[in-house]
């Protein structure tokens, strides 16, 4: 298995167009077929011929973490070293920006799911996309066709394999729709629901799958923790499962949103605790490695100074048009803007920004974070296999 150059916490500008997550759909459906979508990630040498494929995302399974996870997980190894090459998440590196990038096949700026929280334009008010219900609209808010309503209108039979509690979520319609949505609440219903969708016709078919336990074990007790690397073994067991049952006119992919990095104790700044960084803030949202601040009227000046000058080598904070100018969110249209924060603080090596009196006590008492621009976080990999 051959990794990137970067080390684990250079920082690694995602690579739309060609190398990132938001190319894996259209990929796919070039292979299937499916009127303009382009081999974005050259399948084809590999995959030609393939009618049905499964495309499997495990939430934080980055590619840095894949040699921490390999005593535990043989056949992700074997697969990694074989079958396997590296690509970028989108911007911000968090699961509902990933998710939705996936399903749509653009870069985070054009489908306006913008990070882990964000503030609703013209409110006070801090949308959680985890936690998304219908306001805002889903398909007002995140307008982008998925790949599933676009194979599916070309006659591919195309099934989404999820958490049952997930169904009809805001998150679920701005990524998924277009695929019919199958509950399943562990590994082994997972593969078998996957399995049984990839085998149920004789044309052309897409199967996407989400399994998010290693990522949950990742936060709550550490990458490399005893429970993570349960986690890791029972990935193992989805993926030989899956493997051992495609049709021989089946592939698998099989891909990541972010990876994740430990955060210690001494790197954790609290904006709530430190009256500094909580001057000229109205509205603070994103998550804590990458944090977005709405300002007083007026204010994005001095809030962008004092931030650069406590926060130091630990974040790099600019303005909010500075930041688009990075190239981090793709191009990101008018409607959509107000949607990053005035002032964003992108969290540099292991620190992060916590919020303990204004966020849930348990983001700021995690061990594993994600969402900034270093290698663990933004490097995926890209499985594929044949059956």
């Amino acid at each position: 298995m051959t990794g990137p150059v970067a080390g684990p916490l250079d920082p690694v500008p995602p690579r739309y167009g060609g190398a990132s997550l938001a190319d894996v759909l259209p990929s796919a459906c070039a292979l299937l077929g499916v009127p303009g979508a382009a081999d974005l990630l050259g399948l084809a040498p590999r995959l030609a011929g393939v009618r049905r494929l499964a495309v499997l995302l495990v939430d934080g399974l980055g590619w840095h973490q894949i040699p921490t996870a390999a005593p535990y997980a043989p056949t992700l190894a074997g697969l990694a070293a074989t079958a396997g090459t590296p690509l970028t998440t989108g911007f911000p590196s968090t699961t509902p920006t990933s998710l939705v990038s996936l399903g749509t096949g653009v870069a985070s700026g054009a489908h306006g799911v913008l990070g882990f929280t964000v503030r609703v334009p013209g409110t006070d008010r801090v949308l959680t996309h985890t936690d998304w219900t219908g306001d805002p609209e889903p398909l007002r808010w995140q307008p982008v066709p998925t790949w599933y309503e676009r194979a599916r209108s070309d006659g591919v039979a195309v099934t989404v394999v999820s958490r049952p509690e997930y169904a009809g979520s805001g998150l679920t319609l701005a990524a998924n729709r277009g695929g019919d949505y199958r509950g399943a609440a562990g590994v082994d219903a997972l593969a078998v629901r996957m399995l049984t969708a990839l085998s149920a016709g004789a044309g052309p078919t897409l199967v996407s799958g989400y399994h998010p336990d290693l990522d949950q074990r990742g936060h709550l007790d550490g990458v490399d923790s005893a429970s993570w690397r349960l986690a890791a073994a029972e990935v193992d067991r989805l993926l030989a499962r899956l493997v051992d049952g495609l049709p021989t006119d089946a592939a698998l992919l099989v891909t990541a949103d972010h990876g994740q990095l430990n955060v210690p104790a001494g790197h954790r700044i609290d904006l709530d605790t430190d009256p500094r960084l909580r001057a000229g803030v109205r509205v603070v949202a994103g998550e804590p490695r990458v944090r977005y601040l709405h300002v007083e009227p007026g204010a994005q000046a001095d809030v962008l100074a004092t931030w650069s000058a406590v926060l130091g080598d630990a974040a790099r904070v600019l303005g909010r048009d500075e930041a688009v100018a990075t190239g981090w969110f793709g191009p990101v249209p008018e409607e959509h803007l107000r949607r990053i924060g005035d002032v964003v603080a992108v969290c540099r090596g292991t620190h992060a920004v916590v919020a303990s009196r204004s966020e849930p006590a348990i983001v700021s008492r995690l061990v594993a974070y994600h969402g900034a621009d270093t290698a663990a976080e933004m490097t995926i990999p890209l499985l594929a296999v044949r059956g």
